[in-house]
């Protein structure tokens, strides 16, 4: 399904590692750009994401992470509802929740910094959208979740885009869609 240049947006959303180990997320309401309710002739409503843009980045925003410093977490876009935002620590996923097998996964991304420039590995970008197939979410909630499992020496922030068009659903596929993105 291509897209034209008039109906994609952008959207982002960011969460802080903090130096403490543990679960968090934060939460975009969507309601305002999903309808999944087919009234009459008209169809239901899904936010197509296209392509994710994850920035890892010093916790000011505007620097990278710097060379020094140690931890290791993974971030995940996800189709998921009705979690409140909380700071890392403050929040507990299921085992095998951010992950590519879980149908609600949008994006992920995986972060280790061993303390030295040269010896650290970029970014791991282990799920994405494409232009192709899209993520079509049709609940009216998305989380940036992370997990840290090594705590980050520095506080760093994780940063997301998203390149994003509404997109109207014929009944079955908005039925599909609905099905599979139910807890």
């Amino acid at each position: 399904m291509a897209y034209s240049m008039k109906d994609v947006f952008y959207l982002d959303t960011s969460i802080d590692t903090t130096t403490s180990t543990g679960d968090g997320l934060a939460t975009l309401d969507l309601s305002s750009y999903v309808d999944p309710i087919a009234r009459g002739r008209s169809k239901g409503t899904g936010l197509a994401v296209y392509k994710v843009h994850f920035d890892i980045c010093d916790d000011d925003g505007n620097s990278p992470v710097a060379a020094a410093t140690t931890g290791t977490f993974r971030a995940a876009l996800m189709s998921l509802s009705g979690i409140p935002a909380g700071a890392v620590g403050a929040v507990s996923f299921n085992t095998n929740t951010l992950n590519a097998s879980n149908d609600l996964m949008i994006a992920g991304v995986d972060f280790y910094a061993g303390g030295t420039a040269a010896g650290d590995p970029a970014p791991d970008v282990f799920l994405e959208p494409s232009p192709e197939v899209p993520y079509v979410v049709v609940r009216d909630q998305i989380i940036l979740g992370i997990n840290v499992t090594t705590a980050m020496s520095v506080g760093s922030s994780v940063k997301v885009r998203m390149e994003c068009a509404q997109v109207s659903l014929d009944q079955a596929t908005l039925n599909q869609l609905l099905r599979t993105q139910t807890v």
